[in-house]
């Protein structure tokens, strides 16, 4: 073979590797950069949690596990991981339950349903800070229209509750708001679902003889399954890094009677700068998260 031929030869085998590698070469950059915005703050983190960073000491020596040997021994830690669970395991729920009622009743053809759906969908365009601002104003011991309200169906008696510092009453406050902002939420996702729902399956089911609630369990419930999973997944989520609502309402007060995983990080990091402790706390917050989705996926996949 003449050194051209070899020449020629060469190109075209370069070129056919570059045909059937260019949709990589194109994509490449981009989950590179990726990667790179989703793993450096989660490399930080585990550095910064090895050594002793605070206000009034910055110590970049490798310090062992002294931040995660504290973060063990901190009952607030612990405390905070609890109302966590507490909020995401009672909200949760009555989101999914009220924002499916609610689908079922608007998947259906009604009067006025693009009015009420604008209507319904409001608590979830507001930020969530915003949110926890309205019911703040609301539940306002002293001008607050809640408290009003309740006088005049009492009969007059003046009403004095303080929703947000009575331990009885505080945490129904953070549910109520958090419901009411994120149930829209789960409304749209699942009424978007129940709209794909084959109609002539409930129909057949219908003309054999078979109750709503048959159904609904039998037919309606496994077609939207997915769907619901995924609301579920991205809402507890959510959930377990509540901040805004609860900082509003109650900067996790009274004490730190509501005082969420978020607003601990952001306390011990953000006032107290205790940089190094909340580093360590926020990679085993990231870690117990991520496998935590990584075994529901799995369920949810062996489930199908």
């Amino acid at each position: 073979m003449t050194p051209r031929a070899e020449r020629s030869t060469a190109a075209a085998g370069s070129s056919g590797w570059l045909d059937r590698h260019f949709k990589y070469l194109l994509l490449y950059p981009a989950i590179v950069l990726l990667l790179l915005i989703g793993l450096f703050p989660v490399l930080y983190s585990l550095m910064v949690s090895f050594q002793n960073l605070t206000m009034l000491k910055q110590d970049y020596g490798f310090q062992g596990l002294l931040n995660y040997e504290r973060l063990i021994n901190t009952d607030r830690f612990w405390w905070a991981i609890l109302h966590t669970g507490v909020l995401t395991a009672i909200a949760l729920p009555l989101e999914l339950v009220f924002g499916l009622a609610m689908a079922r009743l608007f998947v259906k053809d009604i009067r006025g349903k693009r009015l009420f759906l604008a209507l319904l969908v409001l608590p979830a365009v507001l930020p969530p800070i915003v949110a926890g601002g309205i019911w703040r104003m609301l539940l306002d011991v002293s001008f607050g229209p809640i408290n009003q309200i309740i006088g005049w169906l009492s009969g007059g008696v003046p009403a004095s509750i303080n929703w947000l510092i009575d331990p009885f009453y505080v945490y129904p406050t953070i549910l109520l708001t958090e419901v009411w902002e994120w149930t829209p939420f789960m409304f749209l996702i699942l009424l978007a679902a129940l709209s794909n729902v084959d109609p002539s399956q409930e129909e057949a089911a219908e003309i054999d003889g078979a109750g709503p609630w048959t159904i609904f369990v039998r037919i309606t419930l496994p077609a939207i399954w997915p769907v619901m999973i995924v609301a579920l997944l991205i809402r507890g989520l959510d959930l377990v890094r509540t901040f805004d609502i609860v900082w509003a309402l109650t900067k996790g007060g009274p004490g730190t009677l509501t005082e969420t995983i978020s607003v601990y990080m952001y306390t011990m990091g953000f006032q107290r700068f205790a940089t190094s402790y909340t580093g360590a706390m926020a990679f085993v917050i990231i870690i117990v998260l991520s496998l935590a989705v990584m075994v529901l996926l799995r369920r949810v996949e062996i489930a199908r």
